[in-house]
């Protein structure tokens, strides 16, 4: 089972790529961080995060992606950008056929640790140890990307045993 995790934002889209095999470990195929250009509308933003979002919908076999839900942020203006941004990778996936989730913080922390207030450092110290993530992964964005492909396999580990 190949999951795609998405951390959605419009400065940096978390993208993580992992693949899961009856009785294998979880292995991390591809992780990145997505960018648009400040200086562009946010239009173009869109675009820009858009092209590059299909293009790694094409090169992989996704079998199931799993998004972060929003949450209630101090910004309104940034709340709504990141729901269109969603709405525009969403679209994105049912139109390749490509199944989606969604799971709140709270649900990808219980996921993970079983704990839905867990610390930052608790969620990494345990992602860590669930999947090997290479010293390049710098960004919180691209390790929350990775973070949330696993939680989406939690939730979905009986399509395994089928």
């Amino acid at each position: 089972m190949i999951i795609l995790g998405i951390d959605p934002g419009y400065d940096r889209l978390g993208i993580a790529i992992i693949d899961k095999q009856p009785k294998l470990k979880e292995k991390l195929i591809y992780s990145t961080c997505l960018t648009s250009n400040k200086k562009d509308n946010f239009p173009d933003r869109l675009k820009t995060l858009g092209l590059d979002f299909k293009k790694i919908l094409d090169s992989y076999s996704i079998d199931l992606v799993n998004i972060e839900s929003v949450f209630i942020a101090n910004n309104k203006k940034t709340a709504m950008k990141i729901g269109e941004v969603r709405g525009m990778l969403i679209f994105l996936c049912a139109s390749n056929n490509i199944p989606v989730i969604e799971m709140t913080p709270l649900e990808i922390k219980m996921a993970i640790t079983g704990f839905g207030n867990a610390s930052k450092d608790q969620i990494m110290k345990m992602a860590k140890m669930l999947i090997s993530i290479p010293p390049e992964v710098k960004l919180d964005d691209e390790f929350d990307a990775i973070v949330i492909a696993l939680a989406g396999l939690s939730k979905n580990i009986h399509l395994l045993r089928s």
